[in-house]
């Protein structure tokens, strides 16, 4: 147990320092590349800190066959990737609402969100699912259909927004653009090895403290594999950069549901969503209702915050700490 535990730090502290490297180095390429910032930025940043929900969910489908380590790892990161937004707000400058001060175009990304949160949802509660290949429903391959075309929608979006900037800390035209990738390579191969490790140690701990898979992968497994996000958000934050920040978090959740159509290929025992338990649909209906709350908090654009939270932030919040009680409670 005690093996489980310190193994399981150990990899997130070694996942959470690469990952901020890993990011570093993204924003490079994309500088030195130049291509288009705010859509190769959110997506490259997105993907990038997912690398390790990839692999976790990979590593849970075909090596330890678990459902619930993998379907409770991506919903769960989707969940605290909102929470992470949420407290966020506390560390936004000059007591302005981080919500209120980002750019309206992040609906677009959480509206995306919500609609494949919402199908991942519907797989989890339907009793069955149509399999176009043997093994994969319908519902999987929906996922990387609306995720090919979100893409397309944003990247066709932000070009017709080019005058939006993202903030970068950059050191462009110091490093060559061969090693800034051989950099990026090497923080990512880093983050694979620790990442493959981490069901194993999750499964330790769902066994022995009797807390079940679905808990364990919602909470630990996420929380661990969150950790470039916090390291890329926070620094944004510092930087002053909120529409990085809330967009390497919005656009992770697009990419997060993507992940759970590649667990289906790599669970060979039967249909991920279907063999994953019911209590998963907790974590789906907070996401969704986060989501909105993001979007709600976008749009009517707040100028203060009385707290240390602005009431947008404080109500994903909430709802992140009621979805984990429930989860608690059922597991």
């Amino acid at each position: 147990m005690v093996y489980a535990i310190l193994g399981f730090i150990v990899c997130g502290i070694i996942i959470l320092w690469s990952g901020k490297r890993l990011s570093h180095y993204g924003d490079l390429i994309a500088e030195l590349t130049g291509m288009g910032k705010l859509w190769l930025g959110m997506v490259l940043m997105a993907s990038i800190t997912s690398l390790p929900e990839l692999i976790v969910g990979i590593s849970s489908s075909a090596i330890v066959k678990s459902a619930d380590l993998a379907v409770g790892d991506i919903l769960g990161s989707c969940a605290i990737n909102l929470g992470i937004l949420a407290m966020l707000d506390v560390f936004s400058p000059k007591r302005a609402p981080l919500l209120g001060t980002a750019s309206t175009n992040h609906i677009l990304a959480a509206a995306f969100g919500i609609i494949l949160v919402a199908l991942a949802g519907a797989g989890l509660f339907l009793q069955s699912d149509y399999s176009i290949i043997p093994g994969i429903g319908l519902i999987s391959i929906s996922f990387a259909v609306l995720y090919f075309l979100s893409m397309r929608i944003m990247y066709s979006f932000g070009k017709r927004n080019a005058s939006q900037k993202v903030a970068l800390e950059a050191e462009v035209g110091s490093l060559p653009l061969r090693k800034v990738i051989v950099r990026f390579s090497l923080f990512a191969l880093i983050i694979i090895a620790s990442a493959l490790m981490l069901p194993h140690f999750a499964e330790i701990i769902a066994a022995e403290t009797g807390l079940g898979e679905s808990f364990v992968g919602t909470l630990f497994l996420a929380v661990s594999t969150s950790l470039p996000e916090v390291a890329v958000s926070f620094a944004a934050i510092r930087i002053g950069s909120a529409d990085m920040a809330v967009g390497n978090l919005l656009g992770s959740n697009i990419f997060n549901i993507f992940i759970l159509f590649l667990d289906d290929i790599a669970y060979t025992s039967g249909q991920l969503l279907k063999d994953a338990s019911d209590v998963h649909l907790i974590s789906v209906f907070a996401v969704l209702m986060m989501s909105a709350v993001a979007i709600i908090g976008l749009m009517y654009r707040s100028t203060t915050k009385r707290f240390l939270m602005a009431w947008d932030s404080l109500a994903i919040f909430m709802i992140y700490i009621l979805n984990l009680v429930l989860l608690y409670q059922l597991s």
